[in-house]
């Protein structure tokens, strides 16, 4: 292992709550390198690389390029390319589909402008392009431009994912969390993991292909804030419910006593029972690098202080 990983690891540090936030995923399919930032860093065409993430931003919708794991021959040429939109929230989690045009204009990546992001950022897709109806999409972190972790990391299991020919599985150009290499999401559920083997993300995969999720090594689900993902986990692993829309989020309220910062957080289940999870934001200590090259800081952590069921539940 690097730099991050390897601090991450010694230090023992917890993988919950750590997901990127984002109840919808944009995933453009972009062959070749990927730079830093891939969306303006890659052969995709730099104007429209912002244009998009411009268009994404505060609508809860979050760009990311995909490619197919293994060589990155890329011919520079115009060529078709699918995309995915994701939206994670339970209970009303969907993929839609399409491939889009080898040429530029109406039929190619540039209708994606056209996209009513603010629409696809609150769950509602309007019957855009066609619904996927493959099995969950497994979205590996590989870019080692933005993290050598994650490329050196990511890429053999990206390829172990992939190697029976399952075309669910993608490289992925950023989901955060460098330190927790290799690092992998599932769509259209949203649960991110972290410390990945082949036969814990297999595992994962499998579950999820049940609409079940497996909560050992998971970050949380992005449709939540870290204080929601935080108290999802928590109660998951309370009660053992592994259902994907079994639980929902359905208050995140703010405690005014501290520091450190305090939420109080509301689970319900969909047989009427329900939770309330303290949830606590504390720094990381000692310090330790994020990403590989990085100075050493203290990363912020979810500490969950309590579980309470309230009344009036069944079950």
């Amino acid at each position: 292992m690097n730099a991050c990983t390897t601090a991450s690891w010694d230090l023992a540090e917890p993988v919950e709550a750590t997901a990127a936030t984002a109840p919808t995923w944009l995933l453009i399919e972009q062959p070749g390198p990927w730079g830093a930032k891939a969306a303006t860093s890659s052969h995709l065409d730099p104007e429209l690389g912002r244009a998009l993430e411009r268009a994404a931003q505060g609508t809860g919708v979050r760009v990311a390029l995909i490619r197919r794991p293994g060589p990155h021959a890329d011919p520079h040429g115009p060529a078709p390319r699918r995309v995915h939109v994701a939206h994670t929230l339970p209970g009303r989690s969907w993929i839609r589909t399409a491939e889009l045009g080898s040429g530029t204009g109406a039929d190619g990546p540039e209708q994606l402008l056209d996209l009513d992001f603010a629409a696809l950022g609150a769950g509602r897709h309007q019957g855009l392009w066609e619904a996927y109806e493959g099995g969950p999409l497994a979205l590996v972190c590989t870019n080692g431009k933005r993290d050598r972790c994650c490329a050196l990391l990511g890429r053999p299991l990206a390829a172990e994912l992939a190697a029976d020919g399952d075309e669910s599985v993608w490289e992925v150009t950023h989901i955060g969390g460098h330190r927790f290499a290799p690092t992998f999401m599932l769509l259209p559920y949203g649960y991110a993991y972290g410390r990945a083997t082949a036969h814990t993300a297999k595992g994962a995969l499998e579950a999820a292909r049940l609409g079940r999720i497996v909560t050992a090594g998971s970050r949380g689900r992005s449709a939540w804030d870290r204080p929601g993902q935080a108290a999802d986990l928590a109660v998951r692993r309370l009660t053992g419910e592994d259902r994907e829309d079994a639980l929902d989020i359905v208050r995140t309220e703010a405690l005014p006593e501290g520091p450190p910062p305090h939420w109080t957080v509301t689970v319900a289940h969909t047989d009427g029972r329900s939770w309330q999870v303290e949830v606590a934001r504390s720094a990381a200590e000692p310090p330790r690098p994020e990403s590989c090259g990085a100075a050493p800081g203290s990363p912020a952590r979810m500490d969950v202080l309590s579980v309470r069921a309230l009344p009036g539940g069944t079950g």
